[in-house]
């Protein structure tokens, strides 16, 4: 079975006198390993695709199976649940805790998880350490440039060893250059066998991936493959991150 499965989804809102038909019946399978971009222009269902894939929605028609687990009628404790132990989220604003420190940062999920002070501290550590900031790790945030800041949300979203990391937007703050550094990263995570699902409206950075989503009013338009995606070059992968 695949990592991921979603059949006949559909997702409605109620806006004042008016129904939203934001997803209308999207059948999608991501196999554990993958690394796929989902893409669409505004009003497309991409913002709900991701809140559905990442468990912070329910869907109101259709099926989801997450590493076999029917999460399409879960309550919201279970959810949280599967959210803490399956997926890594990494946003666009970082979303890190501004006071204290970048191993207490990672450390958090694993906090809610109820592990021992000891081993999330070895973890958390562990985790800055992959992502290249084994030496940053009691630094606060607003010591930290931009890139170094995705590099802490990053090894948040790894800490746990989810089956998925879910970047919504990772390079929307950042610059080129940074931005490249961050994709650079993700290629070492996704040849590590990382899971990964990137919703982005860049074409640039969606061609980081291997497989392309393309959503327009709430259904998959297209579904295919990066003939050529872009590694940033080998040189560029290699090199020790900023």
């Amino acid at each position: 079975m695949p990592l991921i499965q979603l059949r006949g989804i559909e997702k409605t809102y109620v806006m004042g006198n008016q129904t939203v038909r934001a997803l209308a019946g999207v059948d999608l399978d991501v196999e554990a390993g993958e690394y796929v971009a989902i893409m669409g222009p505004s009003g497309s269902g991409k913002s709900t695709m991701m809140n559905m894939l990442g468990c912070l929605d329910t869907p109101t028609k259709g099926s989801y199976v997450l590493n076999g687990l029917d999460v399409s009628t879960m309550r919201d404790d279970d959810l949280a649940r599967v959210r803490n132990r399956e997926i890594g989220f990494i946003f666009q604003t970082f979303n890190l805790l501004p006071r204290v420190d970048c191993l207490a940062n990672v450390e958090l999920p694993l906090v809610y998880a109820g592990l021992p002070k000891a081993e999330r501290q070895a973890r958390a550590s562990r985790a800055l350490e992959s992502v290249g900031l084994g030496d940053r790790q009691h630094h606060k945030p607003n010591e930290l440039s931009g890139g170094q800041r995705q590099r802490v949300a990053v090894a948040r979203a790894l800490v746990t060893n989810p089956s998925i990391l879910l970047a919504d937007e990772p390079t929307g703050n950042l610059d080129t250059k940074t931005s490249l550094e961050i994709m650079q990263l993700f290629e070492r995570l996704h040849a590590a066998g990382n899971t990964i699902l990137v919703v982005t409206h860049e074409e640039d950075i969606a061609q980081h991936a291997r497989r392309i989503v393309r959503l327009r009013d709430g259904v998959v338009e297209r579904d295919e493959p990066v003939l050529a995606p872009t590694l940033a070059g080998a040189l560029g992968a290699s090199q020790e991150p900023r």
